[in-house]
């Protein structure tokens, strides 16, 4: 059967169409009436084929509507997914427990892990009890504890990165937003243990690098990875937040783009239909990546992984700038 609940994106509407007519085959015909069967198999074809066409040249607004879809998995669907015997750890013994930033102890396919990742919540009560992903400076000191704590013991560290950026709010700057983020990114940066990192839909300014600088950065196929959101940089250089398209082509946000410019390391591939249509066979596939990341960094000591994370980030830039 379709899926009647679920959301489509208007470049999608073609396609919501066509399934909303498949549905109604199902529905009226109970799924195998033979008057049906053929015309709901058509149906089906033309539906496969359209999607296919669609997700085969999003260009960088799309795959940005992509990365934010409702439905594709977040934190907590990669955690069940993915990790077994999970102990969340709460609080950054400072000031309280933020929401935004969800990690603990594990276990990712035996292997005894710290885990963490922004959640952005599901539904209005929990993307508000999660403040949409956005962490306030609370979150990010919980992320030095848990990265100490992974350091203390020799456990590896993963980060599931979706947020559109750290909190703005007052409170928040009042609290030290900016101070915690660069404490968050340094403590990545001199993490003794191995740091594996997957943006899984939006990686927004200092937000996501406070947890993403790390010995391997993945995106999945269809997320994007910003140093600002195409409304904001649109609104900054244009005036106008309705261009955002624009700056979006501009700013080279997407996988593709930031693979050739070496500030990522891998593409995840997603199933035609992206994330949120296959979300198993998607998480399945972030795993399968995450341990072939931790095999390459095995054997590592500390030394040598401090120095392979430093050389990772000094040399973002340094080609073009020495070619020009």
């Amino acid at each position: 059967m379709s899926d009647p609940t679920r959301t489509y994106l208007d470049f999608e509407r073609p396609l919501a169409e066509l399934e909303a007519k498949i549905e109604e085959l199902e529905t009226l015909s109970g799924g195998d009436a033979p008057d049906t069967a053929d015309e709901t198999a058509r149906l089906r074809q033309k539906a496969a084929e359209q999607l296919a066409a669609l997700y085969s040249k999003l260009d960088p607004w799309r795959k940005t509507l992509v990365a934010r879809h409702p439905d594709r998995p977040h934190f907590r669907d990669y955690r069940a997914a993915l990790i077994e015997d999970f102990e969340e750890l709460c609080g950054d013994r400072r000031f309280s427990e933020d929401n935004a930033i969800v990690g603990g102890l594990g276990r990712f396919r035996g292997r005894a892990v710290v885990v963490m990742g922004h959640e952005k919540g599901h539904d209005t009560e929990s993307r508000l009890k999660h403040n949409f992903g956005m962490a306030r400076p609370e979150g990010y000191r919980k992320a030095i504890r848990l990265m100490d704590l992974a350091e203390k013991f020799g456990l590896p560290v993963l980060t599931f990165v979706d947020t559109a950026g750290a909190y703005p709010g007052l409170g928040a700057e009042e609290r030290g937003q900016a101070e915690a983020i660069a404490r968050s990114t340094e403590r990545c940066l001199s993490l003794g243990t191995p740091l594996v990192s997957v943006i899984t839909g939006e990686g927004g300014s200092g937000g996501a690098v406070a947890l993403a600088s790390a010995n391997s950065v993945m995106m999945l196929e269809h997320s994007i990875y910003s140093v600002i959101s195409p409304e904001g940089c649109a609104s900054i250089l244009w005036k106008d937040s309705t261009r955002a398209k624009d700056a979006a082509v501009a700013m080279k946000i997407t996988a593709q783009d930031l693979i050739e410019l070496k500030i990522v390391d891998h593409i995840i591939p997603e199933p035609i239909g992206g994330a949120h249509r296959h979300r198993d066979e998607s998480m399945n596939n972030v795993g399968d990546a995450i341990e072939r990341q931790l095999a390459h960094l095995d054997g590592l000591d500390a030394a040598a992984l401090r120095q392979q994370r430093r050389e990772r980030f000094l040399a973002i830039g340094r080609l073009e700038a020495e070619a020009g």
